[in-house]
């Protein structure tokens, strides 16, 4: 006999979702479930379109990281079209996708997860928020605001819009970046890095002190860890070749092309599990099954897969974050360490593209018909290593496709994470507990914690399903026969 712990929605996170905590009949944890109840249909009702509209269709996925999905279609397309595109094209990109992570990591850090670490985990929720933040230490608010808001900025001078930039095309971009807005970028650097190392200084303040019980507890476990790398070993995010390694550093399998990747060797590196209880598919490495070749994706991972940065300040915070953690960090709390390092290191490979002279050059597109009809396009997103797998007909009609999601393939993780959460702060008594005995309080600051572990992979569950909104949170402990024993509502 069982009783279930239901945490509805979890907060702070982009889409909606519910974490169930299941108890086993002594009382103990013996599970929690991340469910994603609403489905994706982007596959599905891509099919029969051409493909040069990819980019603009799957960029509306999600209105926070449409950058991603832009990068990572028009990378499926110019396989399409089986063209190099114009170095300027592929720099623009990368600064583009630069400005994606900045503002994306920003907003994981300051809006969504820092009034945890400021305001305090048993705080009151209705003032546990960015609102509270600013009231709390608005220079701190303000800094990252303005953070996100530099990121945005440069992805609105690239692509014409903030959100949803219709730029990146098969071959190439549509328009090269103009003198005022390289002048502008760079104007705006200092204050930038400023505020993230002043962020910097206090997280690991923090680690120092009142989190540092959260490293061992929030999923702190062995894992493979899946992301880019680029030349000498460095940290990459939108070429290079894909890494898979181990929690000693060991690499599994081998390198493999992102540009380039065939449908083959996609097919042999990943496969995707499903669970009845989620729409949120469980990628994992196809040869050593499910459970073995689950692996995370994300900040954490592409820091743990490379040797450096390659940038010197980013470089300096990598060391520190290694003689914290170790060669390869495990801790899933360390994510948002990572996306500091990650904004840092984004910033400083901004300034050296501002000085690189191809960054000028006004031919920005290659030209050509349907040369491939299935490929596959590979690029970091914010959350991690982003698949768009296209088969197209003659005359470059979409025949199927498939989008495999960083915050699905840091899906297994999520709920090993949550659970190694909750057996450590939920205690409740045996589930054959009679209505007079003393049933298990429901505290705020417990639960907060369960969401936070989820907050820790800043899911996107806008990319992984197609987001309803928002409600009020919903808890409740359910006794074996489906009675409600105890219920606390958020409003």
């Amino acid at each position: 006999m069982t009783r279930t712990i239901l945490i509805d929605p979890v907060t702070r996170i982009e889409g909606h979702a519910k974490i169930s905590i299941h108890l086993d009949a002594g009382g103990s944890v013996s599970a929690a479930h991340f469910h994603v109840g609403e489905f994706r249909g982007f596959e599905a009702f891509c099919v029969g379109r051409p493909f040069s509209e990819m980019a603009a269709i799957t960029a509306r996925i999600c209105g926070i990281c449409p950058v991603s999905h832009l990068l990572a279609a028009a990378k499926t397309s110019d396989q399409l079209l089986a063209v190099s595109i114009p170095p300027a094209a592929e720099r623009l990109r990368r600064l583009m996708n630069l400005a994606q992570i900045i503002q994306s990591h920003a907003l994981s850090f300051f809006h969504l997860s820092s009034p945890d670490f400021l305001l305090g985990w048993d705080s009151d929720p209705a003032q546990r928020n960015v609102f509270g933040l600013i009231a709390a230490d608005p220079e701190l608010a303000r800094g990252g605001i303005r953070l996100r808001q530099f990121g945005q900025a440069v992805i609105e001078r690239l692509g014409g819009r903030k959100i949803h930039p219709a730029w990146a095309v098969p071959g190439g971009v549509r328009s090269p970046l103009q003198p005022g807005d390289r002048d502008w970028i760079r104007s705006r650097l200092s204050e930038a890095v400023a505020t993230t190392q002043g962020a910097l200084e206090l997280f690991k303040r923090l680690l120092d002190g009142p989190l540092a019980a959260e490293a061992g507890d929030f999923g702190d476990f062995p894992s493979l860890f899946l992301a880019l790398v680029g030349p000498d070993d460095r940290w990459e995010h939108y070429g290079g070749q894909l890494r898979l390694i181990d929690s000693t550093g060991a690499p599994v399998g081998r390198d493999l092309p992102s540009d380039g990747l065939s449908p083959e060797q996609l097919d042999n590196l990943l496969a995707e599990a499903v669970e009845p209880w989620t729409y949120l598919k469980f990628p994992y490495y196809k040869p050593l099954g499910p459970e073995a070749g689950s692996y995370r994706v994300g900040p954490l991972a592409r820091l743990n897969v490379c040797e450096r940065i390659g940038h010197e300040r980013a470089d300096r915070e990598l060391l520190e974050l290694r003689q914290r953690g170790g060669r390869v960090v495990t801790s899933s709390f360390h994510y948002h360490l990572a996306r500091l390092i990650e904004i840092l290191a984004a910033l400083e490979a901004i300034e050296a593209l501002l000085d690189d002279p191809a960054l000028s050059d006004s031919h920005v597109r290659a030209h050509a018909g349907v040369n491939a009809r299935e490929a596959v396009g590979v690029s970091e997103a914010p959350r991690g290593t982003l698949f768009h797998h296209y088969k197209v007909d003659a005359n470059g009609l979409i025949e199927a496709v498939n989008l495999i999601i960083a915050t699905g393939q840091n899906n297994r993780a999520m709920n090993r994470t949550i659970t190694q959460i909750a057996r450590q702060h939920i205690q409740a008594g045996p589930a054959e507990a009679g209505p007079g005995d003393q049933l298990p309080e429901i505290a705020e600051g417990l639960l907060n914690r369960v969401e936070a572990g989820i907050r820790c992979f800043d899911p996107c569950l806008s990319c992984s399903t197609h987001a309803a909104g928002q409600m009020p949170l919903h808890v409740q402990l359910i006794g074996p026969e489906g009675e409600v024993l105890r219920e606390r509502w958020r409003d």
